[in-house]
C-alpha cells in the first residue's frame, strides 16, 4: 500500500475543521479516492461514499430541500443498511464536480456541524463563469498531485532516517558519499521513467518491468484525453487535445522549452490556441511558467501572459506521449542533447509544482541567457539553473552579479553537492525533491 502525505494532510483538517467540510481537489488518477478511503477506514465507524460518476442517479439525493435531515433521510433510503450516526459516520461525495447541487450543499453541512464531508473532485466539469463553484467560507481545500519523489521513496522501502540522512548532506553542503549518490541518482531516474501516478508506482514496486509501467501511463494518458473530449466545449475539443500532445515536443525535442505554438500546427498563432492552453490550466492538465520581466519580489508583478513553458501535471503524462525505448534511455542515463535537458526540467518542474510552487523563468538583457526556473520561497526569489551535467551555470552567474540582493541560487546537477565563491549552490538533481517544503 502507498503511503501519501495527503492522508497526514486530511487528518489535520480533521482535528482542525472548524465546521467546515473539505474539498480535496486534483487531476485523474493523482489517488484522491483512495487517500480518503484510508482516512476514513481508522476514523470512522462507517462511511457513505456516493460516486457521481459511478451511479449518478445518486444525484436525486440532492434534488429536493439541501437541509441535512431531507439529505439524511434521503440516504437512509437509498443506504438501508447504513446506521448515518452522526460523529461516527463520513460522508464521502466523490466526483462531486457531476453534481453542482451536491456542490451547493457543502454549505449547509457545514452549517449544521453534525457530520463530517469531505468531497473529491476534478475543475474538470466546474462552470468557470460562475462567480464561485463552492460555497465560500464553508469549505476547506486541499491540492492533491501524484506521488512526489519523497513518497515514491517511501513505496521503495526507502525509511524517513534514510531520507533525513541525505537531506543533512544539504544542510551541511557536504558532499554526498558516491555509494549513496549513485543509489540515490538511480532512484531519481527510475522514478523520472515511472511519473508520480499511483496506479503506475505500484505496478512499478511489484512488477519492475517497464513495458508494464509504459502500459499503465498510456492508458492513463488516453483517460486524459477522453476528459478532454468529454468536457471540452465543441470549440475547444480538438485544439486542447492538439496543444496537450505537443507538451513532449515543446519540452524534449528542441532547445528552447518556450512553447512555440507553431509546434501545433504549421503557421499555429496564440489567437487560436491561447484559449486551450487556458482550458487546460483551468482543468489542471498542465501548468505554465511565465517570463518574468525583472528578478525581484514580488516577482508575480512582473510576468508575461505571452511567454512561457507548459508542462503536464505528472511526468507520468509526459514520457507516455513518447516511445517506450525513453525509458531505458533514462534508467541507464544514456539520454543526450536537449532530450536530456528537457527530461530534467520537467523533473524539477514536477517535484516543484507538487510542492505548490509558482514557476517562473527569466531572461538576461541583451542576451540569449535564460534562467531555467525562478521560485518564490520564504520570502525571497530563488533562481535555479537545471544542468544535466556539471558545467558553467553562466546565466546564474550574470543573474547573481547583476543583482546583489539575492543572496544565492541553486545549480542542480547530475552530479555530487558542491559550492562555489560567487553564491552559486550545486546540488545534485534528486535533492530537488526533499527541499523547499
Amino acid at each position: 500500500m502507498l503511503k501519501r502525505k495527503a492522508i497526514t494532510s486530511i487528518k489535520k483538517w480533521a482535528q482542525n475543521k472548524d465546521h467546515k467540510c473539505l474539498v480535496v481537489l486534483g487531476a485523474r488518477q493523482v489517488g484522491k479516492t483512495f487517500a480518503i478511503e484510508q482516512f476514513a477506514k481508522e476514523h470512522y465507524d462507517e462511511v457513505i461514499e456516493i460516486n457521481f460518476k459511478e451511479t449518478p442517479s445518486a444525484k436525486e439525493i440532492f434534488h429536493d430541500d439541501l437541509t441535512v435531515d431531507t439529505m439524511i433521510m434521503a440516504m437512509r433510503f437509498r443506504y438501508p443498511d447504513k446506521k448515518l450516526t452522526a460523529g461516527k459516520c463520513l460522508i464521502f461525495l466523490d466526483e462531486i464536480q457531476e453534481c453542482q447541487e451536491a456542490i451547493t450543499s457543502l454549505k449547509f453541512w457545514a452549517i449544521d456541524n453534525q457530520y463530517d464531508v469531505i468531497a473529491s473532485g476534478s475543475l474538470l466539469g466546474i462552470d468557470y463563469n460562475r462567480p464561485s463553484s463552492y460555497p465560500v467560507g464553508y469549505v476547506d481545500y486541499l491540492k492533491m498531485y501524484g506521488l512526489d519523489f519523497e513518497e515514491f521513496l517511501w513505496a521503495q522501502g526507502i525509511t524517513d532516517k534514510m531520507i533525513d540522512t541525505v537531506r543533512q548532506f544539504f544542510i551541511d553542503k557536504k558532499k554526498v558519499p558516491d555509494s549513496i549518490h549513485s543509489q540515490m541518482m538511480s532512484y531519481f531516474r527510475s522514478f523520472i521513467a515511472t511519473g508520480g501516478m499511483p496506479e503506475v508506482v505500484q505496478k512499478y514496486v511489484t512488477t519492475k518491468d517497464f513495458r508494464i509501467v509504459d502500459t499503465v501511463q498510456k492508458a492513463i494518458l488516453q483517460g486524459y484525453l477522453y476528459d478532454i473530449a468529454h468536457y471540452a466545449s465543441a470549440d475547444e475539443k480538438l485544439k486542447a487535445e492538439k496543444v496537450y500532445l505537443t507538451l513532449a515536443k515543446q519540452l524534449l525535442d528542441k532547445e528552447n522549452h518556450k512553447f512555440q505554438y507553431k509546434e501545433i500546427e504549421h503557421g499555429g498563432r496564440a489567437q487560436k490556441y491561447y484559449s486551450s492552453v487556458d482550458w487546460l490550466v483551468r482543468g489542471d492538465l498542465i501548468h505554465l511558467s511565465k517570463l518574468v520581466t525583472d528578478v525581484r519580489y514580488d516577482v508575480s508583478d512582473y510576468e508575461r501572459d505571452d511567454f512561457f513553458r507548459a508542462y503536464a501535471t505528472d511526468l507520468s503524462l509526459v514520457i507516455a506521449m513518447k516511445d517506450f525505448a525513453i525509458k531505458q534511455h533514462i534508467v541507464e542515463n544514456t539520454l543526450h542533447g536537449n532530450t536530456k535537458g528537457g527530461i530534467y526540467e520537467c523533473a524539477v518542474a514536477d517535484a516543484l509544482h507538487k510542492k505548490g510552487h509558482k514557476l517562473y523563468f527569466y531572461k538576461l538583457p541583451s542576451s540569449q541567457k535564460e534562467i531555467d526556473m525562478l521560485i518564490q520561497y520564504q520570502g525571497q526569489v530563488i533562481p535555479i539553473e537545471i544542468k544535466s551535467s556539471n558545467s558553467r551555470a553562466t546565466s546564474l552567474r550574470s543573474l547573481l552579479q547583476a543583482k546583489k540582493e539575492i543572496p544565492f541560487g541553486y545549480k542542480f546537477i547530475d552530479g555530487n553537492m558542491g559550492t562555489s565563491n560567487d553564491r552559486i549552490i550545486t546540488v545534485p538533481l534528486y535533492m530537488i525533491g526533499l527541499l523547499f517544503n
